[in-house]
């Protein structure tokens, strides 16, 4: 309301890939200030000092969600010796020795982008098990099975606040799916395309969000790709320049 901008962090590294826990209390997000992507977690109204949750030497983690029970947070992680992107868990216990991550999925494709659903009992997933990235939806903790939700492409999943659709991009278009999510079961309906945008492209990061009814998008878009003036390409050009 007074249209100020409060810093958060203020350390020299790059910090980024913020998360709210779901009471807006803390903010969870990865920094560089170790020589690694690390997990770090702060007080929103900038008490206190940061704290560092999840570190390693020779892993880097991003986180991507918190369940809305508070008692989990989602990470991608990745490593030199294993670059495809894997899904973890890290337990919020408030002991930390007690927060022990363990794998939800590990392969060898890539996977990442999790979010739990409202009720906790599923997560979404991106991944490019089929050659190109797809959105699945897997019980959670496990195990069972997995739906295919996307059909020709999809990236970065979203839940509706009750859980019964799932938004998602393919390429320039915002989609969503029908989803039932029975006891052991996923019913995925109708999926269909609600509007097309320019996606900001400035580097690897969140590009939308959207409100818990679904009806309110907000989304980091480049200039009007039909106002953009077009570029245009001469070949052979030297041809041109001989005499006729």
């Amino acid at each position: 309301s007074r249209d100020v901008w409060t810093r958060s962090t203020f350390d020299p590294a790059s910090d980024g890939w913020p998360i709210w826990s779901p009471d807006g209390s803390a903010i969870v997000f990865c920094s560089e200030r170790n020589k690694q992507a690390d997990i770090f977690r702060r007080e929103s109204s900038g008490a206190g000092n940061e704290e560092m949750i999840l570190g390693s030497p020779v892993a880097a983690e991003s986180p991507t969600d918190w369940s809305r029970d508070g008692k989990f947070i989602a990470y991608d992680q990745w490593t030199q010796k294993n670059p495809n992107n894997n899904i973890m868990i890290l337990p919020m216990s408030p002991d930390s020795k007690e927060r022990k991550p363990f794998p939800f999925l590990q392969t060898a494709f890539n996977e990442s982008r999790a979010t739990f659903s409202p009720d906790g009992r599923w997560i979404a997933y991106q991944s490019d098990e089929s050659g190109g990235y797809e959105i699945y939806i897997r019980p959670f903790p496990g195990p069972g099975g997995k739906w295919q939700v996307s059909r020709n492409g999809g990236i970065l999943p979203r839940w509706r606040g009750d859980g019964k659709e799932l938004f998602f991009l393919n390429f320039y278009r915002m989609m969503a799916a029908e989803v039932e999510l029975g006891s052991t079961m996923v019913s995925i309906g109708q999926v269909r395309s609600l509007f097309s945008f320019s996606a900001f492209s400035g580097g690897d990061r969140d590009i939308y969000d959207v409100t818990p009814d679904g009806q309110h998008f907000l989304v980091a878009s480049s200039e009007n790709r039909q106002n953009s003036t077009p570029v245009q390409v001469v070949v052979n050009w030297p041809a041109e320049m001989k005499p006729k």
